[in-house]
């Protein structure tokens, strides 16, 4: 007899929406297990009920256990595949353990009531999860559909993106899909900001006709970011930063610290190079955090901003993958340590440096700690005009040193 774990999608709509052949297995199986909604579709079931409500780790394993000699049936909300419990159990008790029969998909029904194609369309789940960092996985995307909870609401979505300026959208709300009470409807930002909403719904961010969203290449200028004037020398030059960056090594969800942050142009580029990861911008200049919130939401890029002086504030944040000290405060030293201390496996330190006092010092402090380093000297010059003629202004020399971990080169 087959013992495979059944996991079963059901719509809003509840049994009137099963196959025959799904309505049987849910009907002689001895064990139903589910959430409450789901459970309560079927009051008369004669089988042991199972409310699944957190530690599915352990339920997972308590199913496995009884299989042997239950026929057991998970009810679960649409395609259980599709950010749902089917790819945990599979996960976790490997693929010959469960069977799964999916039902519609919410973003399938969502897609076909609005009568848009989907397979260009970018996916991402908030459900359960921060709004934070959806911006930059947001922004110049097409067609965007979101899975939302009791939280994330439309509304609040709403205010997120109107937060950020990503206001090149409209969104089609689908409330109770497949049930009774379904609702569709488009909605500017605006109206669903002061909308509510069923519980049990969707969201699809299309772009509005003739509408473009800010696109930003690698290595955006200068003169693009808020930076503290007449003192615009301390923005990381456009150039050093490309450079910099190159040398972080970062990854699509990489965890980034930048250590003195300045006006925040690292932190943004990062970001944007690392859209799924999370980056922190450390600054102790009160001026400068002004300039980075200006830029974070110019740019697009949601990440952290921490108002303080390193190291002090680095201790909660989580290990890095990359590392990228601007300016140190006269810490380096220290800031060295812990950033060697704290790096994960393959990662990266990079720091600018100006003189060769903080070259020595920085290299001194990473083979104290067991690192090895390379050093770049950039020497840039930029064209400038005079008269009919170009002649060529240079930048002040900069030290790129990039430190890693002797096995890790």
């Amino acid at each position: 007899m087959d013992r495979r774990i059944k996991i079963i999608g059901i719509g809003d709509e509840g049994p009137a929406g099963l196959s025959t052949a799904a309505l049987k297995r849910i009907e002689r199986a001895d064990i139903l297990a589910g959430g409450d909604r789901h459970l309560s579709l079927f009051p008369g079931h004669r089988g042991e009920a199972i409310r699944l409500k957190g530690g599915l780790g352990s339920i997972a394993g308590q199913l496995d256990a009884l299989r042997a000699d239950k026929d057991i049936v998970v009810l679960a909300s649409g395609d259980p595949l599709f950010y749902g419990i089917a790819g945990f159990m599979v996960k976790k008790l490997g693929p010959d353990a469960v069977e799964v029969h999916p039902h519609v998909s919410s973003v399938q029904l969502a897609f076909a009531r609005m009568g848009e194609s989907w397979q260009d369309a970018v996916l991402e789940s908030i459900h359960g999860r921060a709004l934070k960092g959806l911006a930059q996985k947001v922004s110049g995307r097409e067609k965007i559909a979101l899975l939302t909870d009791h939280v994330n609401t439309p509304s609040a979505i709403a205010h997120y993106l109107i937060d950020f300026g990503i206001t090149e959208y409209d969104a089609f709300v689908a409330e109770n899909l497949g049930g009774e009470h379904e609702r569709c409807r488009f909605r500017t930002l605006e109206e669903m900001s002061r909308s509510e909403c069923s519980p049990l719904n969707i969201v699809i961010l299309r772009r509005k006709p003739g509408f473009t969203s800010p696109q930003f290449g690698f290595g955006i200028e200068d003169e693009e970011f808020c930076q503290r004037k007449p003192e615009k020398g301390l923005i990381t030059k456009k150039e050093v930063r490309i450079l910099s960056l190159s040398e972080l090594a970062l990854r699509k969800d990489s965890v980034v610290w930048d250590i003195g942050a300045g006006c925040g142009s690292v932190a943004v580029e990062c970001t944007l190079s690392a859209p799924c990861g999370q980056v922190f911008a450390i600054e102790k200049n009160a001026g400068d955090i002004e300039n980075i919130e200006r830029n974070r939401k110019k740019f697009r890029a949601d990440f952290t901003v921490i108002h303080d002086k390193a190291p002090h504030g680095l201790e909660p944040l989580p290990d890095p993958d990359a590392v990228f000290i601007g300016g140190s405060g006269g810490e380096l030293r220290e800031l060295i340590r812990i950033c060697c201390a704290r790096l994960k496996a393959g990662g990266r330190i990079v720091v600018n440096a100006a003189t060769i006092e903080t070259l020595s010092e920085c290299r001194q402090a990473l083979t104290e700690h067991g690192f090895d380093s390379r050093i770049t000297l950039v020497q840039i010059s930029r064209s400038k005009p005079i008269l009919d003629m170009t002649r060529f202004e240079g930048l002040n020399p900069i030290y790129v040193i990039t430190g890693f971990a002797k096995h890790g080169k």
